[in-house]
């Protein structure tokens, strides 16, 4: 989801039109999490700093859009949370300063031992990425002289800017990012599809050099990187669908778009061990076919059906997005079972050309038992079961979770009788 560039730039000079970018910009707010999260942070930075001069008698309250800007993320969920540890930190530092500040005052070895204590605090108490705010909060209150004063001001700076910042993300929800993260697996499905035609048309080439098939064999290392970009944009469109009141059916679409983005990385492996057999097969037939004439078409057959296979898999899994699931699994039917006549087909050239190329049978049980792999992940109703599992294993989880709270709740009520 990158920046377009080549803007169009004003006549007779080359400076960009700025009114052009900032309409660009807008545009793409709806869907851009980095250009959205910006417009937003912006915004309730903003507000967080009017409602503190407002609020308190700081004549530049900085610390409210600080927290603002710490406190906004781009799902609401991220914004309740970090917004519970950020007032969590900064309180606990004060407390601590507090109690130092009573009996010793600032001395190098005093500091010292604030840091460590506020620190360890902030592990304790579980504060996360925010464990350094404790001792921050807690070494500006002590260098001070004013201690209750400065001390009440940080709070209530920190208190207004996560109020403002959690309020902004609650009036204005933040979008589902659903959408972008069906559309980067898409992309990475294309890829796949990319690679297993190239991989197809490598079969039929009469003189396949090590170099191309390294190339190749190179591709499918990079679908590693790729499917860590798109689990990361899986992972901040699933924290979208939590506490988000424009959601109804979250819980399905996280694990239809999980469990669909794990079987395209088992796939991703299968495509890397299927450029290795034939960058290997290169190597030992420097200036010959892949495969025996009569066999190139049927293996080229096979991958091409593994590839639309593929493809028609990822506009499955998206079907939420793209409302074409009836379509999309008619589609994958049909290719898996041409992939299964392919492959039967390869199969019986294969076995008797190893009967007359022995040298050759490593390479040929390689891609049959890659291409069954593959179209074992694919199918239909093996992703169906898969799906139906995770939401029982959900299921169970959170009737355990609520048993416990509540036995939890049983004892308590007991001690306290």
């Amino acid at each position: 989801m990158g920046v377009s560039g080549g803007k169009k730039h004003q006549k007779g000079g080359s400076v960009p039109d700025l009114s052009e970018q900032v309409v660009d910009l807008a545009k793409r707010g709806g869907r851009e999490p980095v250009v959205a999260q910006t417009l937003r942070s912006t915004a309730a930075a903003t507000l967080a700093y009017l409602a503190a001069l407002w609020l308190t008698n700081v004549s530049a309250p900085l610390l409210a859009p600080l927290t603002a800007l710490l406190v906004v993320q781009v799902t609401l969920y991220a914004t309740i949370t970090s917004g519970i540890r950020r007032v969590t930190s900064v309180v606990v530092g004060v407390v601590v300063a507090a109690g130092f500040s009573a009996i010793v005052g600032l001395s190098w070895w005093s500091l010292g031992l604030l840091i460590l204590c506020a620190l360890s605090v902030g592990h304790v108490v579980r504060v996360s990425e925010f464990v350094p705010e404790v001792a921050i909060s807690a070494m500006l209150v002590l260098g001070v002289a004013q201690v209750a004063e400065t001390a009440w001001d940080r709070v209530a700076e920190t208190l207004i800017g996560a109020v403002v910042g959690l309020l902004f993300n609650v009036i204005f929800v933040p979008p589902v990012w659903v959408q972008t993260a069906g559309e980067d697996i898409e992309d990475l499905a294309a890829r796949m599809r990319d690679l297993l035609l190239r991989l197809a048309e490598q079969s039929e080439t009469q003189r396949l050099s090590v170099t191309r098939a390294e190339q190749k064999l190179d591709e499918a290392r990079q679908l590693d990187q790729d499917i860590t970009y798109v689990d990361a944009s899986l992972r901040q469109a699933e924290e979208s669908l939590r506490l988000n009141p424009r959601v109804k059916e979250g819980l399905l679409t996280r694990i239809v778009l999980r469990t669909g983005l794990d079987t395209l990385e088992v796939c991703a492996v299968i495509l890397r061990t299927m450029s290795r057999s034939q960058t290997d097969i290169a190597a030992r037939r420097t200036g010959e076919p892949l495969v025996p004439p009569d066999v190139g078409p049927a293996l080229r057959d096979l991958l091409a059906h593994l590839a639309s296979a593929v493809d028609s898999f990822a506009t499955l899994i998206t079907s939420q997005v793209n409302a074409a699931a009836e379509e999309a699994e008619d589609n994958l039917m049909k290719q898996l079972e041409a992939s299964r006549a392919s492959r039967e087909r390869l199969a019986r050239l294969m076995l008797a050309g190893v009967q007359e190329h022995p040298r050759q049978w490593q390479f040929h049980g390689s891609m049959l038992a890659e291409a069954d792999r593959m179209l074992d992940e694919l199918d239909v109703e093996k992703r169906s079961l898969r799906v139906m599992e995770e939401l029982d294993r959900y299921s169970r989880e959170r009737s355990d979770r609520m048993r416990r709270l509540r036995r939890k709740a049983r004892i308590r009520i007991k001690r306290s009788e």
